[in-house]
């Protein structure tokens, strides 16, 4: 059996989606990151963060490294991108970009840090936008031509920080990138769910009836 720690509504959800592409039994175990997550998780994630999995007794925690073990794991899926394809180069690199440069320079931008590219290894905000607009503006998928599991990492990315934070730039190249991903029957259970698990949280039920905490 796979066990799946998961926060609603973070990063984590991008694996949810890929849990539900891969079509596997799974179950969720909630992680309420927005409260005080106890000590003992720390055995499965050393930063008490999400995602992790633990598969038949194998651990397996950060995001790109969960994506390539089960695309790699379960290939019936065809989310996999194999060595030796043409599409693998840049299969591995927008899986590890999404991890590497694209949420940090994010969150640096949504916190409103001022630094020089070279402060940080992931560089400037204005960079990766341009940079992942030129790939969705040159192939229709994040390493080619068919969808892939770098796609659910990158178009969950692409999602929630355009739409939701309102952070990243409206360009076309990434409305018309959402719009052939998400009539994905996968994703839309995904976000079914996602929205069930967030509202049996403390921290959204108060969030919806006004009573946020800071």
């Amino acid at each position: 059996m796979l066990k799946f720690y998961h926060a609603p509504w973070s990063r984590s959800s991008a694996v949810l989606w890929l849990l539900e592409e891969l079509g596997i039994d799974y179950e969720v175990e909630t992680v309420d990151i927005r409260a005080q997550v106890p000590e003992s998780y720390r055995s499965v994630q050393p930063n008490k963060k999400v995602p992790a999995i633990d598969h038949d007794g194998t651990i397996v925690t950060e995001r790109a490294a969960i994506t390539l073990y089960l695309a790699e794991t379960f290939p019936d899926a065809e989310l996999n991108v194999p060595s030796g394809h043409p599409d693998r180069a840049r299969y591995l690199t927008m899986l590890v970009y999404c991890d590497s440069v694209f949420d940090p320079s994010l969150t640096a931008k949504a916190k409103g840090w001022q630094y020089v590219s070279n402060d940080f290894s992931f560089g400037l905000f204005d960079d990766m936008v341009g940079y992942v607009e030129k790939v969705l503006s040159e192939r229709p998928f994040a390493a080619g031509g068919r969808f892939t599991a770098a796609d659910i990492q990158l178009a969950s990315s692409i999602g929630f920080t355009m739409g939701v934070l309102k952070v990243l730039p409206q360009r076309a190249a990434f409305v018309d990138y959402l719009a052939r991903i998400g009539e994905r029957p996968a994703w839309q259970r995904a976000q079914t769910m996602d929205q069930e698990l967030a509202m049996a949280t403390p921290y959204f039920k108060a969030q919806f009836n006004g009573q946020a905490r800071d």
